[in-house]
């Protein structure tokens, strides 16, 4: 561990007021003046954030006196020159009341920060090993909180912390310091091992969870994901942290540790049946994140190498990075055990409807859904399923494409399980080597080189273009039928609705409707249809006695402005997709899915 040269310390000094007060201490500084920053983005979730916007006051001082401080950009400040061998403190308050896995959040029944949002990056020091001090907040009430965060304690020293407790924690860069979100409270703490590797979870909240049964089923978890890239596992140790709210869902993964919101009503029970859905999808969840930890933390797309905090870092590879990770989630949950043949096959066909759902697909290709994720993605809108396309969602089907490609072309030799882990060879950072990051036609050549076939037209078609994959013909030779059907017999008006109380609004018209045809827009709120009231319960009703084709009258509010439309309904599409097996004994199938 080399000596650090640069501290921090971080207090909850007002829980009331959502308040953190942070401390940045150099030993040495620029002789010109000192710059800081603030990162403008968290890696994992690709917005600018601006976490400077949550700094409420900030000054700067050194040997006890006041050093002039000047903000020239929206994140970054100039402090004045000190002297060689004089060391500078910036401290600052920072507001807290971000309950998501991206930001920080701190009342009086628990503190969460991810480093990102709180702790200041000083220029030319990016390297430069860090130790924090985590303080604990003032007062009686808080006397039974602990800490969980996967940084390591600080070894020796005067203050070094002990497990779960505040104290001095050790970072080896400020890359290093904000990748370790770090969790405050009463927390309930479970353990468990997974190929040797000590794993913990962290549940704030109320909650009733069955933790043996949580520990057990991430247990297995972990073990097919280290052993399917091959142990030992990336890191000396594992930490889960996870809020249980009324309603939330959400994760963010890190080099050893993963942020997670649920729904308390997710999580497992004493006495529970089987993995219900609710329970299910959180697995899903942690799998996902837990995945990371080699796909986008250690095998990285080379755009990302740079690390550059201040702005936007673009790629044309989170199809890969987000696509496949979310095609690997849920097949570690039936490769594993923790879930049937038909529950997976269920979860594939619910993603190819969210994915044909959407106009968007045919508008915009998967490279450019990952490099405008930063304008579209994270910005959604009411046109945002006309206009773009899930590279999570798309992305997945695209793995389970390129999947069945190579086992089909080369009889199961070859599979995207050999892609995975050669990239994980090739690319990965290991064994204290950085890697090299993932250029935009690695993963072809890659998975070329490997199989031997041809895939120039499959990635033209999957992730250039925008035609749809022709997944029905890709899964015959597994024994395995995709079907379409509709979902009602009900005719449409090819519209989104939301509703608050008895109204009735428009989230969003789709692209070549009858709702659009007629000029019905998001935002409008539905009154009635050929003279009948509608509510949210109502329009199922008014419509299901009426066919495709048929003329109907819509009253509607834009604005305060009362509008009628003359719309000709829509046949109901053929929008549900259902996988069935047709061949109960299936080579191919089981060299896949592992039955």
């Amino acid at each position: 561990m080399k000596a650090a040269s640069i501290h921090y310390s971080i207090r909850p000094s007002h829980p009331e007021a959502h308040i953190f007060k942070v401390r940045c201490t150099l030993a040495a500084t620029d002789p010109k003046g000192q710059r800081f920053s603030m990162p403008a983005w968290i890696p994992g979730s690709y917005l600018i954030r601006d976490f400077a916007r949550h700094v409420v006051a900030i000054r700067a001082e050194a040997a006890g006196k006041p050093v002039r401080l000047d903000k020239i950009d929206k994140h970054t400040w100039q402090a004045a020159a000190v002297g060689k061998s004089v060391s500078l403190t910036v401290i600052c308050e920072v507001y807290a009341f971000d309950l998501s896995v991206r930001g920080a959040h701190l009342d009086q029944t628990h503190a969460f920060f991810n480093g990102s949002s709180v702790f200041l990056r000083p220029h030319g020091q990016e390297q430069t090993p860090c130790l924090v001090d985590i303080q604990r907040p003032t007062g009686k009430r808080y006397r039974d909180w602990r800490v969980a965060t996967a940084l390591s304690p600080a070894a020796g020293g005067k203050g070094g912390a002990q497990a779960h407790a505040f104290g001095v924690y050790y970072a080896a860069n400020y890359a290093e310091l904000i990748d370790h979100p770090v969790e405050m409270g009463r927390f309930t703490l479970a353990a468990f091992s997974a190929c040797g590797v000590p794993h913990e979870i962290a549940i704030s909240g109320r909650h009733d969870c069955d933790l043996a049964r949580l520990t057990g089923d991430l247990q297995r978890i972990c073990e097919w994901q280290i052993r399917f890239f091959g142990e030992p596992a990336p890191m000396p140790r594992y930490l889960f942290l996870l809020t249980a709210v009324g309603d939330g869902y959400g994760g963010l993964e890190h080099r050893a540790s993963t942020a997670l919101l649920c729904a308390r009503d997710d999580l497992p029970y004493a006495g529970m049946k089987g993995t219900p859905e609710r329970y299910r999808t959180l697995l899903g969840l942690c799998s996902h994140e837990y995945f990371h930890s080699w796909n986008v933390k250690r095998i990285r797309p080379a755009a990302f190498a740079a690390g550059n905090l201040d702005g936007e870092n673009y790629t044309t590879l989170l199809w890969a990075f987000e696509g496949f990770t979310s095609y690997y989630d849920d097949l570690t949950l039936l490769r594993c055990g923790l879930i049937k043949l038909q529950d997976w096959l269920g979860l594939i066909a619910g993603n190819i409807d969210r994915v044909h759902r959407d106009p968007g697909q045919r508008r915009q290709t998967l490279a450019e859904s990952s490099f405008d994720a930063w304008i579209k993605y994270y910005r959604p809108d009411e046109n945002t399923p006309n206009a773009v396309v899930s590279y999570y969602a798309k992305g997945a089907l695209v793995a389970l494409a390129l999947d069945c490609s190579l086992r089909t072309g080369t009889e199961n030799r070859v599979s995207l399980d050999d892609v995975m882990r050669a990239l994980w060879l090739r690319h990965g950072e290991r064994d204290g080597h950085a890697g090299t990051g993932v250029g935009d036609d690695d993963i072809q050549r890659l998975a070329e080189e490997l199989s031997g076939l041809d895939l120039e037209r499959f990635f033209a078609t999957a992730v250039h273009g925008t035609a749809k994959l022709a997944l029905a013909k890709l899964l015959k030779p597994f024994g395995i039928r995709l079907q379409r059907r509709k979902a009602s017999s009900t005719p449409t008006l090819g519209v989104k609705t939301g509703s608050e109380g008895s109204e009735l609004r428009l989230t969003t018209v789709y692209d070549g409707s009858p709702a659009q045809a007629a000029g019905l827009s998001a935002g409008d709120v539905l009154l009635a249809i050929d003279g009948l009231r509608v509510t949210p319960s109502a329009l199922e009703r008014l419509l299901c006695r009426r066919k495709a084709g048929d003329a109907i009258s819509v009253h509607a509010f834009r604005r305060d402005e009362l509008m009628e439309f003359a719309v000709r309904l829509g046949a109901a599409p053929r929008d549900r997709h259902k996988l069935v097996l047709k061949q109960a004994d299936n080579a191919l199938r089981k060299g896949w899915l592992q039955e």
